[in-house]
C-alpha cells in the first residue's frame, strides 16, 4: 500500500504490502476475486468477426456486471471509435481495447490518500452494516502505523458494542490509541478524539461512525451533525506556508466504504453520502467472488469519488491503492 504524504518525509512513502513480489500476489487475488464478472465479458470475444452481435453481448454482459446504462454506453461509444481508429479486424483484440477504455474511464478515480498536509489528519468514516467498514478502518491503522504514522482511532459508533469491541481488538494490535464511550454521543466521542489528537500530536485521527443505510433518515442526520461538531473544534497544523492551505478544519477526509458485491446499490450508496456529507473518497471491499465489478465503471461516470483503496479478502495485505490499469486488466483478463 502507498500512501502519499506532505510533512512526514519523503513522498510517497510505502507501507507493508508495497514490494514488488507483493504486489504481484495482491494482483493475482485481484485477478481471482474478479473472475466471475470477468468470464461472463470475456466470452463475448470468442466469436471470429466484430459485429452489431458482438457489441450487442457485450452491451449486456457490461449491464450484467453492473456497469450501468451511462458507463456502458459510454464504453461501447468509445470502443467503436479504438475499432476504427486502429482498424482492428480480430474480436480478441477487441479486448484489449477494452481494457484501454475502461482504464481511461477509471483514471480518475486513481488518487493517493494524502496524509501529513495537517496534524492531525482527521479522517471520517462511514458506510452500510456489513460493508466492512471496521475491518477497513483496523487495516488502514495498521498500514500507517506500521509506516511511523501515530494514530488515533475513534469509537463513534457507540450503541454498537460489538463494533467498539473490534476496534478496541485493532487498536491493541496496532498498539494505538482508542478513544471510546459505552452509549455515549456519537458527536462527543468524535469532538473528544479530534481534540485529543490534536493535544498529543496525533499524525491520524480516524472516527469509525456508526453502520447505516442512506434511507435511515435520522442516522445521516447523525452523520451530519458528526461531521459539524467536528468542525467545531478548530483548525489544526498546516504543513509548510499555511497561507497555501484554503482550510485546515477537520475532518480532512470523509470516506464511505462500499461492498463490491452490492452493484448498483453500492452506486446508490455512493451518491446518498456524497449528497449527504459530502464525500472526498472511497474504500472499495469485498470484490473477491463477485460478479458485479463493473460498478467502479458506473461510479467513475456518474459520481467519480477518488477510489483510496480496494480489498478482495480479510486479510491485512488484502487492503491495498487502487490503480485504473491493474483493475482494468484483472477484470477482463
Amino acid at each position: 500500500m502507498s500512501v502519499a504524504t506532505a510533512g512526514l518525509g519523503a513522498a510517497p512513502f510505502s507501507a507493508p504490502g508495497e514490494a514488488p513480489t507483493q504486489r504481484q500476489s495482491w494482483l493475482a487475488k485481484l485477478k481471482a476475486g474478479l473472475r466471475k464478472t470477468g468470464a461472463s465479458i470475456a466470452t463475448v470475444f470468442n466469436g471470429t468477426q466484430i459485429d452489431d452481435a458482438l457489441y450487442e453481448d457485450l452491451e449486456a454482459a457490461l449491464l450484467m456486471a453492473d456497469t450501468g446504462v451511462k458507463a456502458t454506453a459510454h464504453l461501447l461509444e468509445d470502443l467503436k471509435r479504438r475499432v476504427k481508429d486502429t482498424r482492428t479486424s480480430d474480436p480478441a483484440q477487441v479486448r484489449e481495447l477494452l481494457i484501454d477504455a475502461l482504464t481511461q474511464l477509471l483514471t480518475p478515480l486513481q488518487k493517493p490518500l494524502v496524509i501529513g498536509q495537517f496534524k492531525p489528519t482527521v479522517i471520517m468514516v462511514a458506510g452500510v452494516n456489513g460493508a466492512g467498514k471496521t475491518t477497513s478502518i483496523g487495516k488502514l491503522t495498521r498500514h500507517l502505523a506500521a509506516s511511523g504514522v501515530s494514530v488515533l482511532l475513534a469509537a463513534a459508533d457507540t450503541f454498537r458494542a460489538a463494533a467498539r469491541e473490534q476496534l478496541g481488538v485493532w487498536a491493541d494490535r496496532n498498539t494505538v490509541d482508542i478513544i471510546s464511550q459505552d452509549g455515549g454521543d456519537p458527536a462527543a466521542v468524535s469532538f473528544d478524539a479530534v481534540s485529543a489528537g490534536k493535544a498529543r500530536g496525533r499524525d491520524v485521527v480516524l472516527v469509525d461512525t456508526a453502520g447505516r443505510l442512506p434511507t435511515q433518515l435520522h442516522l445521516m442526520e447523525e452523520l451530519r451533525k458528526i461531521k459539524r461538531v467536528v468542525q467545531k473544534t478548530g483548525p489544526v497544523q498546516c504543513a509548510g506556508d499555511a497561507s497555501s492551505v484554503p482550510d485546515s478544519t477537520p475532518p480532512h477526509e470523509i470516506l464511505l466504504v462500499i461492498d463490491g458485491n452490492t452493484g448498483q446499490n453500492a452506486l446508490n450508496q455512493v451518491k446518498a453520502f456524497d449528497d449527504a456529507l459530502g464525500l472526498t473518497g472511497l474504500i472499495v471491499t469485498k470484490l473477491d467472488g463477485t460478479a458485479k465489478g463493473g460498478v467502479l465503471a458506473a461510479i467513475a461516470r456518474e459520481r467519480p469519488l477518488p477510489v483510496y483503496f480496494i480489498g478482495v479478502g480479510e486479510q491485512l495485505e488484502d487492503l491495498e491503492t487502487f490503480n485504473a490499469r491493474e483493475f482494468a486488466q484483472a477484470l477482463l483478463s
